[in-house]
């Protein structure tokens, strides 16, 4: 799972969260190193912010959907973005789901855990 957020404290809380459900995390701060790693690694799930420096959440998404990797990536994005636009600007970028901070993290874990199961065939982290 790769996880990019600019603020490091959240980027730690994710990292932390997620690893105690059994995900390998992998974790950048902007967005050029999120693709980099991306592309280097090539993740089942994609756990992105939308605002970070170099490179937003959106043009890594729309990047990471242009590699066209079997099975294809789940992209969730949590932001501070609120609007109904918003919310069709991720999708459109190819974000699965989105998140509104504050968002509780089991929350984002159970999204996670049935997108893998329905969208890929692959059994999700146990939750519970």
């Amino acid at each position: 799972m790769l996880i990019a957020d600019y603020d490091p404290d959240l980027l730690a809380a994710y990292e932390l969260f997620f690893c105690v459900y059994g995900f390998d995390v992998r974790t950048a701060g902007d967005g050029e190193d999120a693709l980099a790693e991306y592309c280097a690694w090539h993740p089942a799930v994609a756990l992105l912010d939308i605002d970070m420096p170099r490179l937003d959440g959106r043009a890594v998404a729309r990047m990471i959907r242009r590699v066209q990797t079997t099975p294809s990536p789940l992209l969730v994005d949590a932001t501070g973005l609120t609007s109904p636009s918003e919310y069709e600007e991720s999708t459109r970028s190819g974000f699965n789901h989105h998140f509104v901070k504050p968002v509780l993290m089991p929350v984002i874990l159970a999204a996670i855990a049935l997108g893998l199961e329905n969208q890929n065939g692959m059994r999700g982290p146990r939750i519970g």
